[in-house]
């Protein structure tokens, strides 16, 4: 098992933390609400990535988070790497409320999978032959191919209306991380180094 980096093992504990915090108070006001809602307040952009569902929700995003953020850490440093994950928080979140807008939805949204999506595509981009076994389907497949397949699915979902989750959030994320890796390649940084 790799080690795990500050930032990542900060993330995994302050969103476990947080997720025990819920079944004591009512932390809905850190949610990202809609903004016709009137609920809506200026630090949920970042906040809501701190709070999930259940345990499945908390489970499979520090899963990811360990899996493809710690090593994204090590690569990039901190500062790097907590500047991507935000870009995704926020793309991830700006996408959900311009969504609400468009569909009237009502219903908070909350979890770190658009920071996910967002390691995925970061991942894909500078690992994209590495080869991963998903758990569903457990098909051995190229980390591009499995990055182009869930970002398909997210989108299918998304357009047909499949209910419960973010789907456009996830895509926000994942757009947010590719918008990352091209500012860092047209700046000339590369996002490999520090």
């Amino acid at each position: 098992m790799p080690p795990i980096p500050p930032i990542t093992q900060a993330l995994l504990l302050g969103c476990t933390a947080m997720f025990c915090l819920q079944w004591l108070l009512p932390l809905d006001w850190l949610a990202l609400w809609p903004l016709g809602s009137g609920r809506f307040m200026p630090w949920q952009p970042i906040t809501y990535a701190l709070l999930h569902a259940d345990i499945w929700h908390l489970f499979f995003n520090m899963l990811g988070l360990w899996m493809f953020g710690a090593e994204l850490e090590m690569l990039w440093g901190r500062r790097r790497y907590v500047q991507f994950l935000l870009a995704s928080v926020l793309a991830a979140a700006v996408c959900q409320v311009l969504i609400g807008l468009l569909m009237s939805g009502m219903a908070p949204t909350i979890g770190a999978s658009g920071a996910l999506y967002g390691l995925l595509i970061a991942s894909a981009i500078l690992f994209p032959n590495r080869v991963v076994m998903p758990l569903f389907p457990p098909i051995p497949m190229k980390q591009r191919t499995f990055v182009m397949v869930f970002g398909g699915l997210e989108l299918l979902q998304g357009l047909t209306g499949f209910t419960g989750v973010a789907h456009f959030a996830h895509l926000g994320g994942m757009l947010g991380g590719w918008l990352m890796m091209q500012h860092w390649r047209r700046s000339s940084v590369r996002p490999w180094r520090r």
